[in-house]
C-alpha cells in the first residue's frame, strides 16, 4: 500500500492562560483550529485561515526567529513543531498521513464565533493547563497545549 501525504497546519490559540480545542465532530478528538493547506498557501497562512474561519478570532502568530530577506528570499513564519499524524491506517500499513506545521499564536479574546459552515461554538471550550490534563486530551495535544501557553506567557 503507498502511503498518501498531506500538508495541514494547526495553530494552538492562546489567551489568558488557555488554549482553545474545539471536538473533531467526525475524529471524535479534541484539536486545535487547523486543516489542508491549500494550492496556493503557505502553512502560516492556513493556520491563520483555518483560525480565523473556525473561531473567528485573530490570531497573532508567536515566533523567535529572525527575518532574513534578500531580493530572491524571505523568512517565513516558523511553526513551532512538525508533526507527522497517522490518518488512515490498515494493520500495521498507513494509508494516509498528514505533516503537520504546528503553530502557536495569541488572541485577545475568548468569544468563538465560528464561520456557518464550520463546528458551532458550542463544540469548543477552553483549556488551561490543568483541564489539559483530562483524561478526554489527547497526550501530544496536551502537550502541545501546555507548551503554547508556557510560550505565549514567555516562560518556554
Amino acid at each position: 500500500m503507498e502511503t498518501t501525504r498531506h500538508f495541514t497546519a494547526s495553530v494552538y490559540l492562546v489567551n489568558d492562560g488557555a488554549v482553545a480545542l474545539h471536538r473533531h465532530q467526525r475524529l471524535d478528538l479534541l484539536l486545535p483550529a487547523g486543516g489542508h493547506v491549500d494550492r496556493d498557501e503557505l502553512p502560516h497562512e492556513t493556520a491563520l485561515r483555518e483560525a480565523r474561519e473556525e473561531t473567528g478570532l485573530e490570531p497573532t502568530l508567536l515566533g523567535d526567529a529572525p527575518d532574513i530577506a534578500s531580493g530572491t528570499n524571505r523568512s517565513l513564519p516558523q511553526p513551532r513543531h512538525l508533526m507527522l499524524a497517522d490518518v488512515n491506517v490498515h494493520g500495521d500499513q498507513v494509508g494516509h498521513q498528514h505533516v503537520d506545521h504546528v503553530y502557536y499564536a495569541t488572541v485577545e479574546e475568548r468569544g468563538i464565533d465560528p464561520a456557518p459552515d464550520e463546528a458551532p461554538a458550542e463544540a469548543w471550550d477552553w483549556y488551561d493547563r490543568t483541564a489539559l490534563g483530562s483524561p478526554s486530551v489527547d497526550e501530544d495535544v496536551r502537550e502541545l497545549g501546555r507548551e503554547a501557553i508556557g510560550v505565549a506567557a514567555g516562560r518556554e
